[in-house]
């Protein structure tokens, strides 16, 4: 599969003979079976493009099919497979059909929101009464918090369910347990050996789990939940002569949880995203409707669309806005209040991408400021960062470095912490084991993603800990790379071999766009547009055009670069997507890289 980030030093030889881009990556040919990609291509009557991605992505003869048709009736997981899931659906069905009031807390992210609206709409459906926290970022930071379940209980609410949350939440839940309120923990991030006290703890990352969907988010194991409990309100008898609801009409929710939280886009997930997203295109969610209208949205979405113009406007309201906004959009039936809410979330959202643009200034400055020390990690850190944007800053230092990187916002001593990886390299686990050893208050997360809880005095021993946690995972020099799918000229980005590489998707992690590495090209127009894009009109040997573009690359060595070339020709590598104007279709290049021509 495509990859990008620190591995071993490589063998063979460069892609197009690039050691090192401007960029300063090192270009290497996707592995993949000529036999197999061939065999694939003639077999199930494909191009031989969609046969040699297939190959590159491990993707074999007997998962093609599946892969490129996923089904819910073939990759959907009997959810009574996952450790204390019966025992959680019984409580819950034994909540809905007893008149109690079912809590609901949730994650201020995207995922915690899909994940909240997800079980506020099923649990309302079938009739029960529910009450919704979502924590202020700020005010009361990630997962449960002992006030908030408490004061939940004192509402008249018997059982909370913790969506994207609440797994490592030890002291909280001891507290919720002892003044007896019953909470289920739905949750996807790594765990513990020594499970909190709870009535239930669903996660299929959870030490003693062997489920094979680890890679489920949140709101896909929350997806589980309402399957089970759904099965068991049937089998009471709850609905009578009522027709129960129709989980999949909610699978839009679904696959905007899935996709903004980056994980694997393989298995269920893919086929959860896959229907989710023609589900969405029906616009039946009237939150989601007013959402894609705010952010531009014409066209039959997709996982773009999910990733990078509905998610960060769900994500604002939690980063610098109102936490809970996400989740009343997605489960209001109310167009008015629904478009209310997108526009005030798209309000937040510009307001995120001012604060983050600080931010990313000043931590860049500082790393470039020190003297590159050759390890696995780069760490940023300033008082008085707003806490909101610390994760999105983590990953544009990430993009821009080639490596892990974990932003810290300081304030009165305390610092809320947020990290990226790349792939290859567990940030996750590091976090964890540095908590552990008592260097970290709190700390949390999975491989790509991380947060913690830092005292100023132990900044220094975090950086030597995680750098000496994140080397031993690498079996040599830091060495990053980018593996391409292919090489074309200008005359082969053809909006035909776009529309025929979407057969491969939805594209996500797990699953990259193709990466082409277009050939020997010269800039005949460049300039800057939008927040520091470099927007360029290529031009191959015979003369056909090709737009491409930069994003936040006007300040970077390689944006430089292309806006001040002079006739030289260049080798760029990116993904393809079709640019529809006015009736008609181009194709047009997103830039990842690129290199000199030699």
């Amino acid at each position: 599969m495509s990859h990008q980030g620190p591995l071993p030093t490589p063998t063979g030889d460069a892609f197009l003979g690039v050691e090192r881009s401007l960029t300063g990556r090192r270009w290497q040919a996707a592995p993949s079976d000529e036999r197999l990609a061939l065999t694939l291509s003639q077999r199930l009557a494909l191009p031989e493009v969609i046969g040699r991605v297939l190959a590159a992505r491990g993707i074999g003869l007997e998962e093609a099919e599946i892969f490129l048709n996923p089904s819910l009736k073939a990759l959907l997981p009997d959810p009574s497979h996952l450790k204390d899931m019966d025992k959680a659906a019984a409580r819950l069905v034994q909540a809905v059909t007893g008149g109690e009031t079912i809590g609901i807390f949730g994650d201020y992210d995207v995922d915690g929101a899909t994940s909240s609206a997800l079980l506020r709409i099923f649990f309302e459906a079938a009739g029960a009464r529910v009450r919704v926290h979502i924590p202020d970022r700020i005010l009361e930071g990630y997962g449960p918090n002992a006030p908030a379940l408490l004061n939940l209980q004192a509402e008249g609410v018997s059982v909370v369910v913790t969506v994207d949350c609440g797994t490592t939440a030890y002291v909280p839940l001891a507290a919720a347990a002892d003044a007896g309120l019953d909470v289920i923990i739905v949750d996807h991030h790594e765990a513990e050996p020594e499970p909190p006290r709870c009535f239930a703890l669903v996660n299929p990352n959870r030490m003693d789990e062997d489920s094979p969907h680890g890679h489920l988010a949140a709101v896909g194991v929350a997806f589980l939940l309402a399957v089970a409990v759904n099965r068991g309100l049937k089998q009471a008898g709850w609905y009578g002569n009522r027709k129960a609801p129709d989980l999949l009409q909610w699978l839009d929710i679904v696959a905007l949880g899935t996709v903004c939280d980056v994980v694997p886009l393989k298995g269920v997930n893919r086929a959860l995203v896959t229907q989710g997203l023609k589900i969405m295109a029906k616009r039946g969610n009237v939150g989601l409707t007013a959402l894609s209208d705010v952010a531009g949205v014409k066209e039959r979405p997709d996982a773009y669309h999910l990733g990078y113009l509905l998610g960060p406007r769900v994500n604002a309201g939690g980063r610098v806005g109102e936490a809970d906004l996400g989740t009343r959009l997605l489960a209001t039936v109310d167009p008015i209040e629904a478009t209310e809410i997108a526009k005030l979330l798209d309000s937040y959202n510009k307001d995120r991408q001012t604060i983050e643009a600080g931010v990313q200034h000043e931590a860049m400055e500082q790393v470039e400021g020190r003297p590159d020390d050759g390890l696995p990690l780069v760490v940023a850190w300033g008082e008085n960062w707003h806490p909101g944007v610390i994760g999105i800053v983590a990953g544009r230092l990430k993009e821009r470095y080639n490596r892990p990187a974990c932003v810290i916002a300081f304030e009165d001593g305390v610092g809320k912490g947020s990290g990226r990886s790349v792939p290859g390299l567990d940030l996750g686990a590091a976090i964890i084991a540095a908590r552990q050893a008592g260097i970290l208050k709190a700390g949390g997360g999975h491989a790509m993603a991380a947060g913690f809880t830092v005292l100023q005095d132990r900044l220094g021993d975090l950086q030597t800990f995680l750098a000496e946690r994140l080397q031993a995972q690498l079996s040599g020099e830091l060495v990053p790379l980018l593996e391409l799918d292919g090489a074309l000229d200008c005359a082969g980005c053809s909006v035909d071999l776009v529309e025929t590489l979407k057969q491969l998707g939805p594209f996500g992690a797990g699953n990259p766009e193709p990466r082409f590495a277009v050939t020997a090209a010269r800039i005949i127009k460049a300039d800057v547009v939008g927040n520091g894009h470099v927007r360029l009109i290529l031009t191959g040997a015979g003369g056909q055009r090709l737009k491409a573009i930069a994003f936040r690359a006007a300040d970077t060595d390689m944006g430089q670069a292309l806006l001040t070339a002079r006739g030289g020709a260049f080798h760029f590598c990116g993904t393809l997507r079709v640019d529809t104007w006015q009736g008609s279709s181009s194709v047009q290049l997103t830039i990842d890289d690129a290199a000199p021509a030699r």
